[in-house]
Protein backbone atom coordinates (compact mmCIF):
# COMPACT_ATOMS: atom_id res chain seq x y z
CA UNK A 1 0.00 0.00 0.00
CA UNK A 2 1.05 3.65 -0.67
CA UNK A 3 2.81 5.35 2.05
CA UNK A 4 0.73 8.92 1.64
CA UNK A 5 -2.51 6.66 1.57
CA UNK A 6 -1.71 5.38 4.88
CA UNK A 7 -0.54 8.26 6.84
CA UNK A 8 -3.35 10.30 4.84
CA UNK A 9 -6.41 7.90 5.86
CA UNK A 10 -5.08 7.37 9.51
CA UNK A 11 -5.07 11.47 10.02
CA UNK A 12 -8.00 11.77 8.54
CA UNK A 13 -9.73 9.46 10.43
CA UNK A 14 -8.09 11.15 13.67
CA UNK A 15 -8.97 14.31 12.58
CA UNK A 16 -12.53 13.79 12.11
CA UNK A 17 -12.76 11.64 15.08
CA UNK A 18 -11.71 14.51 16.99
CA UNK A 19 -13.94 17.24 15.52
CA UNK A 20 -16.53 15.55 15.53
CA UNK A 21 -15.95 14.55 19.13
CA UNK A 22 -15.15 18.20 20.49
CA UNK A 23 -18.32 19.48 18.21
CA UNK A 24 -20.80 16.40 20.48
CA UNK A 25 -19.18 18.12 23.79
CA UNK A 26 -20.21 21.76 22.62
CA UNK A 27 -23.49 20.33 22.02
CA UNK A 28 -24.28 19.15 25.13
CA UNK A 29 -23.02 22.39 27.00
CA UNK A 30 -21.20 25.20 24.72
CA UNK A 31 -19.41 26.61 27.60
CA UNK A 32 -16.13 25.98 28.38
CA UNK A 33 -14.26 23.90 25.86
CA UNK A 34 -11.58 26.10 24.58
CA UNK A 35 -9.09 24.47 26.73
CA UNK A 36 -10.09 21.12 25.25
CA UNK A 37 -10.08 22.56 21.59
CA UNK A 38 -6.48 23.41 21.93
CA UNK A 39 -5.13 20.18 23.19
CA UNK A 40 -7.06 18.63 20.72
CA UNK A 41 -5.44 20.74 18.15
CA UNK A 42 -1.95 20.16 19.72
CA UNK A 43 -2.16 15.94 19.97
CA UNK A 44 -3.09 16.37 16.02
CA UNK A 45 -0.14 18.23 15.35
CA UNK A 46 1.62 16.24 17.80
CA UNK A 47 0.89 13.06 15.78
CA UNK A 48 1.84 14.44 12.47
CA UNK A 49 5.14 15.72 13.66
CA UNK A 50 6.15 12.49 15.55
CA UNK A 51 4.98 10.01 12.78
CA UNK A 52 6.86 12.14 10.05
CA UNK A 53 10.02 12.19 12.77
CA UNK A 54 9.78 8.46 12.66
CA UNK A 55 9.54 8.52 9.22
CA UNK A 56 13.01 10.42 8.93
CA UNK A 57 14.68 8.65 11.37
CA UNK A 58 14.05 5.42 9.63
CA UNK A 59 15.04 6.55 6.37
CA UNK A 60 11.52 6.02 4.28
CA UNK A 61 12.30 6.70 1.05
CA UNK A 62 10.59 9.69 -0.68
CA UNK A 63 8.81 10.59 2.69
CA UNK A 64 9.11 14.30 1.33
CA UNK A 65 6.28 13.87 -1.17
CA UNK A 66 4.93 11.01 0.55
CA UNK A 67 3.55 13.66 3.57
CA UNK A 68 2.56 16.13 1.09
CA UNK A 69 0.20 13.96 -0.66
CA UNK A 70 -0.91 12.64 2.80
CA UNK A 71 -1.84 16.33 4.18
CA UNK A 72 -4.05 16.77 1.15
CA UNK A 73 -5.53 12.97 1.67
CA UNK A 74 -6.12 13.79 5.04
CA UNK A 75 -7.80 17.54 4.39
CA UNK A 76 -10.40 16.09 1.86
CA UNK A 77 -10.75 12.67 3.69
CA UNK A 78 -11.34 14.71 7.12
CA UNK A 79 -13.41 17.42 5.74
CA UNK A 80 -16.49 14.59 4.27
CA UNK A 81 -15.99 11.45 7.35
CA UNK A 82 -16.37 14.91 9.46
CA UNK A 83 -19.31 16.33 8.14
CA UNK A 84 -20.88 12.43 7.99
CA UNK A 85 -19.92 12.22 11.49
CA UNK A 86 -21.34 15.36 12.67
CA UNK A 87 -24.69 14.30 10.59
CA UNK A 88 -24.96 11.16 12.57
CA UNK A 89 -23.50 11.63 15.65
CA UNK A 90 -23.91 15.42 16.84
CA UNK A 91 -26.97 17.59 14.56
CA UNK A 92 -28.43 16.88 11.60
CA UNK A 93 -25.75 18.51 9.60
CA UNK A 94 -26.85 18.38 5.72
CA UNK A 95 -24.64 18.37 2.59
CA UNK A 96 -24.88 21.88 2.42
CA UNK A 97 -22.06 22.06 4.70
CA UNK A 98 -19.77 20.24 2.72
CA UNK A 99 -18.67 23.34 0.29
CA UNK A 100 -17.37 24.70 3.71
CA UNK A 101 -15.70 21.79 4.68
CA UNK A 102 -13.77 20.90 1.24
CA UNK A 103 -12.60 24.32 1.07
CA UNK A 104 -11.84 26.06 3.88
CA UNK A 105 -11.68 23.09 6.55
CA UNK A 106 -9.74 20.77 4.21
CA UNK A 107 -7.41 23.38 3.92
CA UNK A 108 -6.88 23.86 7.62
CA UNK A 109 -6.43 20.29 7.98
CA UNK A 110 -4.33 19.79 5.31
CA UNK A 111 -2.05 22.34 7.01
CA UNK A 112 -2.34 21.08 10.51
CA UNK A 113 -0.85 18.13 9.22
CA UNK A 114 1.62 19.68 6.71
CA UNK A 115 4.03 21.82 8.74
CA UNK A 116 4.44 19.66 11.74
CA UNK A 117 5.13 17.18 8.99
CA UNK A 118 7.91 19.21 8.00
CA UNK A 119 9.37 20.08 11.00
CA UNK A 120 9.07 16.26 11.99
CA UNK A 121 10.85 15.16 8.68
CA UNK A 122 13.75 17.83 9.50
CA UNK A 123 14.38 16.86 12.98
CA UNK A 124 13.85 12.91 12.12
CA UNK A 125 17.01 11.84 10.60
CA UNK A 126 19.30 14.15 13.27
CA UNK A 127 18.07 11.33 16.24
CA UNK A 128 19.70 8.73 14.68
CA UNK A 129 21.47 7.42 17.34
CA UNK A 130 25.82 7.46 17.73
CA UNK A 131 27.30 4.29 17.75
CA UNK A 132 28.70 3.87 21.81
CA UNK A 133 31.28 1.49 22.92
CA UNK A 134 30.30 -1.43 24.80
CA UNK A 135 30.25 -2.04 28.19
CA UNK A 136 33.37 -4.69 27.67
CA UNK A 137 35.45 -2.37 25.22
CA UNK A 138 37.44 1.09 25.86
CA UNK A 139 36.83 4.25 24.66
CA UNK A 140 38.88 5.26 21.37
CA UNK A 141 41.76 6.97 22.64
CA UNK A 142 41.93 10.95 22.29
CA UNK A 143 44.97 11.82 20.13
CA UNK A 144 46.77 14.78 21.71
CA UNK A 145 46.75 18.33 20.29
CA UNK A 146 50.42 18.39 20.31
CA UNK A 147 52.85 15.41 19.97
CA UNK A 148 56.17 15.32 21.87
CA UNK A 149 59.26 16.50 19.89
CA UNK A 150 61.00 13.68 18.22
CA UNK A 151 64.89 13.90 19.26
CA UNK A 152 67.00 14.88 16.64
CA UNK A 153 69.62 12.63 15.10
CA UNK A 154 73.13 14.17 15.10
CA UNK A 155 75.46 13.50 12.17
CA UNK A 156 79.01 11.79 12.85
CA UNK A 157 81.63 13.96 12.23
Amino acid sequence: MQTWLVRGAALAVVHAGSAVAVAALKAADPVGWHGLEALVLGALVGVAAVWAAVDGWRGVVDRGRAWVIAALVAGWGAAVLGVVGRAVFVDQTGVSALGQALTGGAAFTALLVLVPAGLGLLVGPRLALRELPADDEDPPAATPARQAPSPRRRNAV
